[in-house]
């Protein structure tokens, strides 16, 4: 069969599963499988596909049609231009957090502190962009570390980024740094969300990474509790949020002492991201 016969083949599958934008994902999976850039797949189309590539691409959509996330099936997602490993272990990188990117990276910083850093795409990029600056990333799951080591290999960064286990600030015994910059991507989703998330998200991502089995909360409040004794004087503190938790967040961080609190929304307008600063005339 001519390779456009089996992805039109594919697109249909996808379609009736119920599977959102079935023609973009077919396609997406159809130049992994025979290794082409996406915008190319197109000049590869009228060819005849060879049975196994073909075997390969339909067990492919098949779990497609299970609902598996793109990205876990070829293995990476795009984050800010660069490509990041990707596995059931970690969150899937996401455009809407590439707002916090752009907030970070809106004032100078020498040192940064990545909290629940998973994959690493936040901590990496950050470092990535700021060639001169080094950081921290931390995260409970030891899984997750191991995806977040790959990135950090693949992105030649081994000497800008330290990844360490443990929950919150307590992974950073015997360090005895502050940081100019916190940032973190924390779970968020309250516990009566998680009935109404995509299958995607609720069945293929890590629960450790999207709840913290409450009001979703509990993570940035963890954070405030701690933030104190690892923010330098006049450091930025930037978290992810949810978008109707603008308002909890940042009376939040006044609560703790912030100044200059801000939300700032997502190219969607949405609420997406709480930014404050540590008082300068405070240890």
């Amino acid at each position: 069969m001519r390779a456009s016969e089996v992805l039109a083949q594919a697109t249909r599958r996808l379609t009736d599963a119920g599977v959102p934008d079935a023609g973009r994902d077919a396609r997406r999976l159809m130049a992994h499988v025979l290794d082409v850039a996406a915008g190319r797949l197109t000049l590869f189309l009228p060819e005849p596909m060879d049975a196994d590539r073909q075997a390969a691409f339909e067990a492919l959509i098949d779990q497609r049609a299970d609902r598996m996330p793109v990205s876990h099936l070829v293995g990476r997602r795009a984050f800010y231009g660069r490509e990041f490993v990707v596995t059931p272990q970690v969150l899937d990188p996401r455009p809407e957090t590439e707002t916090l990117i752009e907030v970070a990276l809106s004032a100078p910083f020498g040192t940064v502190l990545d909290l629940g850093t998973g994959s690493g795409c936040i901590l990496l990029t950050l470092l990535a962009e700021r060639v001169d600056a080094v950081g921290y990333g931390c995260d409970l799951s030891t899984e997750a570390l191991q995806v977040a080591e790959r990135n950090r290999a693949a992105l030649g960064l081994d000497g800008h980024a330290e990844l360490r286990a443990g929950r919150w600030f307590d992974a950073l015994g015997g360090v005895d740094d502050r940081f100019d910059l916190i940032v973190s991507n924390p779970p968020y989703i309250a516990i009566n969300e998680m009935p109404f998330l995509s299958p995607e998200v609720r069945h293929h991502e890590p629960r450790l990474a999207l709840t913290d089995e409450a009001d979703g909360l509990s993570a940035y409040a963890a954070i405030l509790a701690g933030y104190d004794r690892w923010l330098a004087r006049s450091g930025r503190l930037v978290v992810e949020i949810g978008a109707s938790q603008g308002g909890a967040v940042s009376r939040m961080f006044e609560q703790a002492g912030l100044t200059g609190v801000r939300v700032i929304p997502d190219l969607d307008g949405r609420d997406r991201v709480v930014v404050g600063t540590k008082r300068s005339d405070v240890r």
